[in-house]
This record gives structure tokens, C-alpha cells and sequence, in this order.
């Protein structure tokens, strides 16, 4: 039995539902026009602020061409980021994937800017468990995820047995807001890799089947993920360290060095940094059975619908 199981940085999948706007008739005192809106559900309906700022919906057009690199993927189990909520993943499933993945999860986060990670499976879903509220032992008050660690049993077609369970989440990005420095980031990404290794541990035994997935905002080799990548107890293995790529990288200069890199950055005056932000750990027991690894290249040097390529793995069970 052959499945595939990957991660994908959704890139804000927010919907469209978010209403503004200014009808000029009504603003310039014509009271002989009348509006009326009205929602079956009201509560899903929202207008997104973050710092200041209107949260807007997708573009149509980037949706479309996610969803096309999802479908042409075609995955088993899909561990994405960067959602805004159930519904809206739920109606992009519906709408724009054809109902591919009939079980979705996502249980909402901490995140100011209401991104969340979830997990699409065409097998049955079993036990989910939510660490949005997980702490590290040096800030006790505060939650450690700024979204979550989602963990998710995966089931047999039947329903009989558990096939293996995936660790999705989505650590603290390079992007630095007001007031933060480089080394809060990289600190706080630290903790949360550390948080991701002690519950992991705690979960599973060493011969359970598990995988450790999602957006690192960090390369493997980072010592800020040392706690996790690096970690002995785990013994976690890098199922993407030669992945086949769905086609050539699209032409640069100089072009990266090697297949493994899912996140482009271009400083200014700089060359671009190609960087494995988007991985899956293997625990040894599903090592021993990976049989590839691929990454969906994008068409254009900033991305197709995202700024990071889809990952997975191919294992025989």
C-alpha cells in the first residue's frame, strides 16, 4: 500500500468573505437607495484586521493555482498552513479541489494574524489532539505556538488500525515585528522545536510510526531546530534530503545548489537563499519504509499561488 503524505504553506488562505466598501450614492446623502445583506450563518462573517491593517482574501486567481498544484499532487494525507479558519478550508475543498480530501482538521490557533495549520486526508481520521496551549518551562503564562501542533491519527481505509500519526505545525517565521530582534525569533522558534520534541516523546514510543511535518521557517541544519532535527531521543530522520523535483527549477542566477529547498528569498543587491523550510521527519519505524521524496516545483521564481513548494514523501505500508 503505497500512500503519500506531504506539507504545504497555503500562503493566507483567507476567504473571500470579507466585506468594505463605500456606495458613493449613499455617501453623497441619496437616501432612495436601500440595501440589505443577509447570512445564514453570521458569525462566520468577519472583517480581518491585523496591526492596523485589513486582512483581505486570496486572490482568486492564487487560489486556483494552489489548488492546482494540490490536485496535480495528489496526496493521501496533506498537512497545509497558513488557513484562516474550518470554513474556509472546508469551501476551498469543495470549490476548488472537488472534494479530493473528505476529512479535514483544524482546530484554531493563537495567531493574531488568524492563521492556523490543518490537516486534508483522503483515509479516515482518527484521535485529534490540539497543543495550542502548550507552554515552555521559561514562560510558563504564555503559550509556546504562536498556531499550533496539530496531531492527527491517520486510519486504514477500514477503519481497523492506525497507519501512523502526523505532527503538523508551523514555527515562528523570520519576519520581525515592532520592537523584535533577530535573536527573539530565533529564540522563540527554538522553544517551540524544543516544545514539538518533549511532546512528540511523550506521545509516541520509539518504534511508533509518526511523522514530524510543516512550515520550520528554518533549514534542517538550523541550531534552532536542533532540538528537534537534532534530536537523539527522537531519532528523527529528514525524509527530504535528495527529493525529486516535478520539474527544473526555473532559471536563476546562480540557480540553487540542489534539489532540496522549498523557500526562495532574494535580499536586495544579494543573491536569492534557497532553504528547506517545508519538511517531514520520519520516525526510523516509517524510515525504513519511505520509498521517495518530491518536491511540486513552482513555474516562477516567486512562486505559484505561494512563496514555498509543497513537499512529501511516498511510503509503502
Amino acid at each position: 500500500m503505497l500512500v503519500k503524505v506531504g506539507t504545504f504553506n497555503l500562503n493566507n488562505l483567507f476567504s473571500r468573505y470579507n466585506f468594505q466598501g463605500e456606495i458613493e450614492a449613499i455617501a453623497a446623502g441619496d437616501n432612495t437607495i436601500e440595501a440589505r445583506y443577509e447570512f445564514t450563518d453570521p458569525t462566520s462573517y468577519r472583517v480581518r484586521t491585523f496591526m492596523g491593517r485589513l486582512v483581505k482574501g486570496k486572490d482568486a486567481e492564487d487560489t486556483v493555482r494552489v489548488a492546482t498544484r494540490i490536485a496535480s499532487m495528489d496526496l493521501d494525507v496533506l498537512a497545509v498552513q497558513e488557513v484562516e479558519d474550518i470554513g474556509t478550508l472546508k469551501r476551498f475543498v469543495i470549490d476548488n479541489l472537488g472534494g479530493l480530501y473528505p476529512h479535514v482538521v483544524l482546530v484554531e490557533g493563537n495567531d493574531p494574524r488568524l492563521i492556523d495549520v490543518a490537516v486534508l486526508s483522503k483515509l479516515p481520521i482518527g484521535a485529534v489532539t490540539s497543543w495550542q496551549r502548550a507552554v515552555h518551562a521559561s514562560e510558563p503564562g504564555t503559550p509556546v505556538f504562536g498556531r499550533d501542533l496539530l496531531q492527527v491519527e491517520i486510519l486504514d481505509a477500514n477503519r481497523t488500525r492506525r497507519l501512523f500519526t502526523v505532527f503538523n505545525t508551523h514555527l515562528k517565521s523570520r519576519y520581525l515585528s515592532p520592537g523584535e530582534t533577530a535573536d527573539d525569533a530565533n529564540g522563540r522558534r527554538s522553544r517551540q522545536a524544543e516544545v514539538v520534541a518533549s511532546i512528540v516523546d511523550a506521545q509516541m514510543r520509539p518504534d511508533s510510526s509518526y511523522i514530524v511535518l510543516g512550515d520550520m521557517n528554518d533549514p534542517p541544519g538550523s541550531p534552532f531546530l536542533a532540538p528537534l532535527a537534532g534530536s537523539a531521543r527522537l531519532s528523527l530522520v529528514d525524509g527530504l534530503t535528495n527529493p525529486t523535483e516535478t520539474r527544473p527549477a526555473p532559471s536563476d542566477d546562480p540557480p540553487p545548489s540542489g534539489t532540496a529547498w522549498t523557500h526562495r528569498f532574494k535580499p536586495s543587491g544579494q543573491p536569492a537563499d534557497y532553504e528547506l523550510f517545508d519538511q517531514v521527519w520520519l520516525s526510523p519505524a516509517l524510515a525504513a519504509k519511505q520509498t521517495g521524496a518530491f518536491v511540486e516545483r513552482r513555474t516562477r521564481l516567486t512562486g505559484d499561488g505561494s512563496d514555498h513548494d509543497p513537499s512529501w514523501v511516498e511510503l509503502d505500508l
